[in-house]
């Protein structure tokens, strides 16, 4: 985390706390300040003096004026760490954040990395998380649990003040990494993270200078390979779940594909198997969704996606910690086996 925005979160949380008396006197002035409308917040993050220094990071896509400057302090910490040298492309816009082709440093076993950047969280339309959120604690800016006994946190939260809403914001980015930490180190098909800022996560990158990989949903695949993409998606779906973890927005629109392979991105939502008492539904709805597709496809392992929600929700859920760790080590055996075979 930068120093600014430390000193930014530090001052939000003495506001929270002043004085009573002092708060108090300042609320008999009866001064009030308007909220700014979306335009007046777009365009202060529109403002030349933002981004202190900005010129000297380079950028061979030119993003608008609205989107310099808050894609400039996102990416500000992955230049400072000489992690990019250069933002050569958007790649793919969305409501929630936007992922950028970004030039690596020489040296570091990549040409290309992929940035992704949240939407200022003034007006970013996030989904309702509180869903994906229940039996997950806070984490803070270095990916560490937040301490329940901290009430004072735990109340800003709770009121949804501007220094609750960055925590919560914080814990929602973290998750993500921390998640593809975690899954790219057991070998999951996810793109291997390299940082994470305030409010972005640097990346793999999945395709090449002229385009990125597109997502399954836009793909035609042909029978015998789509039949061996159903069984890598399954098979990320079960280390997942061996995990304690499930995906939460799984589906042809979050798996890339490229040069024959998949990738499976998109991670913030990811909700707990054994903590999230909605688990059972969230796990049923990203099969649905994945087996819709290859269906669609005519694999017919995919016909029946009640049936593949039952087998993994007995076989990884309901089993206690003993029986998942044997599991673990039987999950290559039955990928050798096959069961999503036609």
């Amino acid at each position: 985390m930068n120093l600014k925005y430390q000193m930014d979160l530090d001052d939000d949380y003495n506001d929270l706390f002043v004085d009573r008396q002092e708060r108090r006197v300042r609320k008999q002035k009866g001064k009030h300040s308007p909220k700014k409308t979306q335009a007046e917040i777009v365009q202060s993050l529109a403002e030349p003096d933002a981004l202190e220094g900005e010129g000297k990071y380079v950028t061979t896509y030119q993003p608008s004026k609205y989107e310099a400057t808050w894609l400039l302090q996102s990416l500000s910490d992955f230049y400072r760490q000489e992690f990019i040298t250069d933002v050569l492309a958007m790649v793919r816009g969305g409501k929630e954040a936007s992922v950028y082709r970004c030039a690596a440093r020489p040296g570091l076993g990549t040409d290309l990395l992929a940035a992704k950047v949240y939407r200022p969280r003034q007006f970013r339309q996030l989904r309702n998380d509180k869903m994906y959120r229940e039996g997950r604690a806070i984490l803070t800016a270095d990916g560490k649990e937040a301490k329940e006994t901290d009430h004072r946190l735990m109340r800003a939260i709770g009121k949804k003040s501007d220094f609750g809403v960055q925590v919560e914001h914080t814990s929602w980015l973290m998750y993500e990494f921390n998640t593809l930490k975690t899954l790219h180190a057991i070998g999951a098909a996810v793109p291997k993270p390299y940082a994470v800022a305030e409010n972005a996560i640097l990346m793999d990158y999945i395709g090449d200078t002229e385009m990125a990989g597109p997502t399954l949903s836009t793909v035609e695949l042909q029978r015998d390979e789509a039949r061996e993409l159903f069984a890598e998606t399954m098979r990320n779906v079960e280390l997942m779940l061996v995990h304690g973890m499930i995906h939460g927005d799984l589906s042809a629109y979050n798996i890339l594909y490229w040069e024959g392979k998949i990738t499976l991105i998109d991670f913030p939502q990811v909700s707990s198997s054994y903590a999230n008492s909605q688990s059972h539904f969230i796990l049923k709805r990203d099969i649905e969704r994945v087996c819709s597709y290859f269906a669609s496809k005519g694999v017919k392992a995919a016909q029946n996606p009640d049936d593949i929600t039952r087998r993994l929700w007995k076989r990884y859920v309901e089993l206690d910690a003993e029986s998942r760790a044997a599991d673990l080590s039987r999950l290559e055996y039955r990928r050798e086996e096959n069961e999503y075979d036609d």
